[in-house]
């Protein structure tokens, strides 16, 4: 059931801005549903500000804040509308010195419905077709005529201002160690076969109805170039362990995304902290490697054309294959173009496939430890790598990373079922 939260952006103008503009909540905690009414909020002039709102539509991995680690739940949003900011601290009509745990804090559900009345009231008499930048609508913030925020009833007092970032304990669930998986491929305790029987419920934010995972791990190799003597010439051949395609009707140059499914796991063959570092160096680093440069533009252009002709055909067979994928890519390409033939849509799937392995790659890593900046060096070295663009409209494209940290825990108690948090120790 839909409701009514608070997201407050703290003092970050930044992220609040990108929140409005991107069309994306993000949350450090998991706390909001698809459907949910959220208010937008940041702290400026030391009041916190609301001056837009949106509905909740699906979750979704785009996480552009830079920050982007620090939000565990994402959704776009839909139906965005826009106000002349106002003081939400009107609020403490209703919640008292404690309105902001009671509303701001881990973006609870407002249950009380005269503040979800009074937000609503306070949001349509002060409706704006466009966002307010406030830098530009209040530069001199010291001269200006602030009526609209000093007139408010309530103005925190420092004293207030304690109370509004005062935490609350965290209700603990239960009590987990951290486990080590046996190996990568290990089918009772192995990293890989248990992601793939658990992914869907794992990572939420990969809608079912909006992807297609290919879980062959040996069913796409990259190609490579041999002489008359069938000596290597050019390209070292390399697969990825899954592919996941995923639809975004937004994405208009390329709605299909490719996403190359990468599993490594130490497990507990690997426990010396010499032996992970020159496995990640020495191995999974170059694997991501040569998945980044098969497509880019650096590699052979004969090279990178049969990779993807070959794979397309493959994604395309496997779809056949299977009733249920298949009218998922229909009901795909109906959203996209709801006149579309039947007999026309093998035809537009080829096209779309080829636009995604064009510009819109994606390696991802599931691996069961890696560091901050691990992640970060190993994103910057894909990065780097760019992308043919000559087909769309995208500019400056390059291949996108994702690492997902995959841990096994194993239960030690439970003692609290309506508590979200858990406490596990790894040794």
């Amino acid at each position: 059931m839909s409701g009514y939260r608070i997201l407050n952006c703290g003092s970050s103008m930044e992220n609040y801005y990108i929140c409005i503009n991107e069309k994306v909540a993000g949350f450090t905690q998991r706390t909001a549903d698809v459907g949910d009414t959220i208010f937008f909020s940041v702290k400026y002039n030391k009041k916190n500000l609301c001056g837009a709102k949106g509905i909740l539509s699906e979750l979704t991995d785009y996480k552009p804040w830079e920050d982007s680690d620090r939000y565990v739940q994402c959704f776009k949003v839909k139906n965005m509308e826009f106000c002349t900011p106002f003081d939400i601290s009107i609020l403490k009509e209703y919640g008292g010195k404690s309105w902001g745990p009671l509303y701001l804090q881990r973006s609870k559900l407002i249950k009380d419905s005269g503040a979800i009345l009074r937000l609503e009231n306070e949001f349509g008499n002060n409706k704006l077709l466009a966002p307010t930048y406030l830098e530009e609508a209040y530069q001199n913030i010291e001269t200006l005529d602030l009526n609209y925020i000093e007139s408010q009833e309530f103005v925190c007092t420092d004293e207030d201002e304690d109370e509004l970032y005062k935490e609350e304990p965290l209700e603990i669930m239960g009590t987990f160690q951290t486990v080590k998986f046996k190996n990568e491929t290990d089918k009772i305790s192995g990293l890989e076969p248990l992601v793939t029987e658990h992914f869907y419920q794992l990572f939420q934010h990969f809608s079912q109805e909006k992807t297609i995972l290919i879980p062959e791990n040996r069913l796409f190799p990259t190609a490579s170039l041999k002489n008359n003597r069938n000596e290597l010439i050019i390209g070292i051949k390399s697969i990825p362990d899954a592919l996941l395609i995923s639809f975004d009707k937004d994405s208009i140059d390329a709605p299909l995304k490719i996403n190359l499914i990468e599993y490594e796991c130490y497990g507990e063959s690997k426990c010396k902290t010499v032996q992970k570092f020159n496995y990640l160096n020495e191995t999974i680093i170059p694997q991501l490697i040569r998945f980044a440069s098969t497509f880019s533009i650096v590699t052979d252009n004969s090279i990178r054309e049969k990779t993807i002709k070959t794979w397309i055909d493959k994604i395309m067979d496997y779809i056949d294959i299977d009733e249920t994928l298949t009218k998922k890519v229909y009901s795909w390409m109906k959203t996209l173009k709801p006149g579309i033939k039947e007999r026309q849509i093998d035809r537009e799937l080829d096209k779309m496939l080829r636009a995604g392995f064009e510009a819109n790659i994606r390696i991802i890593l599931i691996i069961d430890e890696l560091t901050i900046e691990q992640k970060e060096t190993i994103k910057n070295v894909i990065n780097s790598f760019k992308l043919d663009n000559k087909a769309t409209k995208i500019k400056n494209n390059y291949i996108e990373f994702s690492a997902y940290i995959v841990r096994l825990e194993q239960k030690i108690d439970i003692f609290n079922k309506e508590a979200s948090f858990a406490l596990s120790f790894q040794e």
